[in-house]
C-alpha cells in the first residue's frame, strides 16, 4: 500500500509540473509574437496633464479682383473765339514819289510782225480745191415738193445741213446741223438733196481729186 500511495503523489506532482510548464511556454510565446508584429503599447496620460487645443487657422478670403483703370477722358477744347475786325483803317504815311521826265523824243520799238504760215501746196504749185456744186443748188428743193398736209399744218423753218461728197462728186451722206423744227423738213431735206445735188470733187495739194463735205440751208416757206 504504502509503495502505490507514494506512486501517485509522484505522478501527480509530474502533472502539475508539466501544466506549469505549458502554461510559461505559452506566455514566452506570446511576449515574443507581441515584440515581432511592432505593436506598441500607448503610455497612459498623467494625471493632471493639461492638453491645450490648438485653434485651426480660418480659410482665407477671397480677394476682389482689382478695377480696371477707367479710360482717360478727352479733354474738350472750346473753339477759339472769333476775331473781331476792327473797322479802323491803319495810319498808313503816304509818301508821293517824283518820276523823272520822259524825254520828248523817246519812242516805242515796233512790235514784231509774225511771219506768214507755209501754204499746205508748198512746193507742189497747186491749191487745194473744195468741193463745189456742179447743178444750181436753188432747184435742190423746190416749192413743189411742198406738201399739202404740210402747209395745212403751217410747217416752216430753216434746215441747215452738211453733206460728206466723195472724191467721184457724189453725195456719201447728209446730216443736218440745224433743224427746222420739224422733223418732216428736216428729213425731206436730205433726202432731196442727196438725190439731187451734183459736186466738182474737192482736190488736195497734188491736184488729185479727193473727198470733201459742203455746207448750206434750205428755207422751208409755204407758197403764196
Amino acid at each position: 500500500m504504502a509503495y502505490t500511495d507514494s506512486r501517485s503523489r509522484n505522478d501527480r506532482i509530474k502533472s502539475v509540473a508539466g501544466v506549469v510548464a505549458v502554461h510559461g511556454a505559452l506566455g514566452y510565446a506570446l511576449l515574443v509574437g507581441l515584440q515581432a508584429t511592432g505593436v506598441i503599447e500607448q503610455t497612459p496620460r498623467l494625471t493632471g496633464e493639461t492638453v491645450t487645443s490648438v485653434p485651426i487657422p480660418p480659410e482665407p478670403e477671397p480677394v476682389p479682383p482689382s478695377p480696371e483703370p477707367a479710360a482717360a477722358s478727352t479733354p474738350t477744347t472750346a473753339p477759339p473765339p472769333p476775331i473781331a475786325l476792327s473797322d479802323a483803317r491803319p495810319d498808313i504815311e503816304v509818301v508821293d514819289i517824283e518820276l523823272p521826265p520822259i524825254a520828248s523824243d523817246t519812242r516805242l520799238a515796233p512790235l514784231p510782225v509774225p511771219s506768214p504760215a507755209p501754204s499746205a501746196s508748198l512746193g507742189t504749185g497747186v491749191e487745194p480745191v473744195v468741193a463745189s456744186p456742179r447743178n444750181d443748188p436753188s432747184r435742190w428743193v423746190t416749192q413743189a415738193d411742198y406738201r399739202s398736209s404740210w402747209i395745212n399744218r403751217e410747217l416752216t423753218g430753216v434746215a441747215r445741213f452738211r453733206l460728206d461728197v466723195g472724191a467721184d462728186g457724189r453725195v456719201r451722206n447728209c446730216t443736218i446741223t440745224g433743224s427746222s423744227g420739224h422733223a418732216e423738213l428736216d428729213r425731206a431735206t436730205c433726202d432731196l438733196v442727196t438725190r439731187r445735188a451734183r459736186f466738182d470733187a474737192a482736190r488736195n495739194a497734188q491736184g488729185t481729186a479727193a473727198a470733201g463735205s459742203y455746207a448750206n440751208a434750205v428755207a422751208w416757206q409755204i407758197p403764196d
